[in-house]
């Protein structure tokens, strides 16, 4: 398995599309923005196929210090980042 990075994603697109890699970055960086302001509103955004985004709620609920499981913490509540893959995206995966 290879890790990749935003920059590897600029770059395709950079070539895909002809584009500078400012241009790409740009694009890059105003795709990742849009998600971002939806899952704050907590809308979701699909991409038929490929997958959702979307948040869920986290109850709070007791929890046991690492350092000194004698000690019980309060977690919060909590607003999280989820993303639901697609039948398609599963399917190329699992090939």
């Amino acid at each position: 398995m290879t890790k990749h990075k935003k920059s590897d994603l600029v770059e395709h697109l950079a070539d895909k599309l002809a584009l500078s890699k400012r241009q790409a970055e740009d694009v890059v960086d105003s795709t990742l923005g849009f998600i971002t302001d939806l899952l704050k509103k907590g809308d979701e955004l699909t991409f038929t196929g490929f997958g959702t985004f979307l948040t869920k709620q986290r109850k709070g609920r007791m929890g046991i210090n690492p350092k000194d499981p004698s000690i019980k913490v309060q977690i919060p509540a909590s607003t999280v980042p989820r993303f639901r893959p697609g039948k398609t995206l599963k399917e190329a995966v699992n090939k």
